[in-house]
């Protein structure tokens, strides 16, 4: 096998927080790098190297024969599901996959370093799902014989947010505290920067070095910190550490999390989940000693990660919108379901009636009424699955228009009616064009 002094890198998940930065800042560094993901955002296809491919779908010839179509010699691994749901398998991701790759590099017979992003603590400590699968996907490699790194990253603080960051962030702009025993968990962050760094630093070193051909290092800052020293941090950047706060109860967490279970199977990722708060009282620590020694690199403290200056409007406006993103979905939908049922079932002989009233025959008004009840219900239900959401978003606020004219052609009179259902209909619209608005989630 041959040693590339100036390896092409293949990144594994180039879509995800850590892979999207990762893709870019190699590519800044002069590298040639190919981000492969199952599915990038219209934002993200920034290079014709940027290949959207069934990743976890590929056996290990398909992926073989990835490595040497494009001649990569560092492959990174930044692939990584939270959580078991009808769309993600632990399992299949962190460990069933990890061992294909492995094969697929011994297939390809060539000279590859695998570099994978795991996560830190001990193996004694792991409890879930996540961790216990992420743990075996490092004796996977470890065993392998291959060229690796593997990386156990803190918590990682990027310019982007997604999940565990985006929910700091949150609880950094609201007035929410968390109870006094999670605050005190600890929490070491390291910036996605110095994670890039060591990424291109490895892949610059010789493949038959003996120091880098098999290592596994924490990366985070030294200075022990705690998750209620990461949220105050990011609380002087939004400008709302002075504001009073109402603490949690750990109770109410727990239900939370287990609401974010059930939403997981309609297709959202809330980052408030079982896992997700096991792994959060857990805490994130570890010892990023051999990792400094061995690259020299000397990692960003959290007030240097997160800045002096303060937050952007941008900035800000995500971390107060991000939580009443999911009231804001979940009230729509129960409204149009609601809606529709109240309708359909409680007040039909009603809204029978105000149609016939207004010269409509029974033939035409009975009909009427129970297609545009079922009509909401299907818009709420629309709206409560992530895949069909936007489209059932964009239905309701064609609807509401519909009704909105259609009662000022055939039944003007409502527009004047105590309680003024039609005046609230527009305000909304506006909330559903809202909603519309922040369904991104990269």
């Amino acid at each position: 096998m041959s040693v590339t002094p100036n390896p092409r890198i293949l990144v594994l998940g180039a879509s995800g927080l850590i892979g999207r930065f990762v893709t870019d800042d190699l590519r800044r560094r002069g590298f040639h790098v190919v981000g492969a993901a199952r599915k990038f955002s219209a934002s993200q296809r920034v290079s014709p190297l940027d290949l959207q491919v069934p990743i976890l779908s590929l056996d290990a010839s398909a992926m073989a024969g990835l490595l040497v179509a494009h001649d990569i010699g560092v492959v990174v691994n930044c692939l990584g599901v939270l959580q078991d749901a009808p769309s993600s398998d632990t399992g299949a991701v962190h460990c069933e996959f990890v061992a294909r790759l492995l094969a697929a590099i011994a297939r390809s017979e060539r000279a590859v370093r695998l570099i994978h992003i795991s996560i830190p603590g001990s193996a004694d400590d792991d409890r879930t799902a996540f961790s216990t699968t992420k743990r075996e996907a490092e004796r996977l490699i470890a065993a392998s014989g291959v060229a690796h790194a593997i990386l156990r990253s803190g918590f990682v603080i990027a310019p982007s947010a997604y999940g565990g960051s985006a929910m700091v962030r949150a609880l950094a702009a609201l007035p929410f505290e968390l109870p006094d025993k999670d605050r005190a968990t600890p929490f070491q962050p390291v910036a996605v920067e110095d994670i890039a760094v060591t990424i291109a630093w490895l892949a610059a070193r010789p493949l038959d070095e003996d120091a880098t051909r098999a290592v596994n290092w924490d990366l985070m800052q030294p200075q022990p910190v705690t998750i209620a020293g990461v949220i105050e941090r990011f609380r002087i950047a939004l400008g709302t550490s002075r504001l009073r706060r109402i603490a949690l109860p750990r109770m109410l967490l727990d239900v939370g999390a287990r609401l974010g279970d059930c939403v997981s199977y309609l297709g959202w990722m809330s980052p408030l989940r079982s896992t997700a708060l096991a792994e959060l009282r857990r805490g994130v620590n570890g010892d990023p000693q051999a990792w400094m020694a061995a690259t020299g690199i000397v990692p960003k403290a959290i007030d240097d990660t997160i800045g002096a200056h303060g937050a952007s409007i941008q900035d800000k406006w995500f971390a107060r919108l991000y939580l009443i993103k999911a009231l804001t979905i979940a009230s729509l939908s129960l409204f149009w379901v609601a809606s529709g049922v109240i309708a359909l079932l409680i007040s039909f002989p009603a809204t029978t009636a105000i149609l016939t009233s207004r010269g409509w025959p029974d033939a035409i008004a009975t009909p009427f009424a129970a297609i545009t009840s079922m009509m909401d219900i299907s818009i709420g239900l629309l709206i409560a699955v992530r895949r069909t959401a936007a489209f059932g978003l964009v239905a309701g606020i064609v609807v509401s228009l519909g009704y909105l004219i259609g009662c000022a052609i055939f039944t003007p009179d409502l527009w004047l009616e105590p309680l003024g259902a039609l005046v609230k209909t527009g305000p909304a619209i506006v909330l559903m064009l809202v909603a519309l608005s922040t369904l991104d989630n990269r």
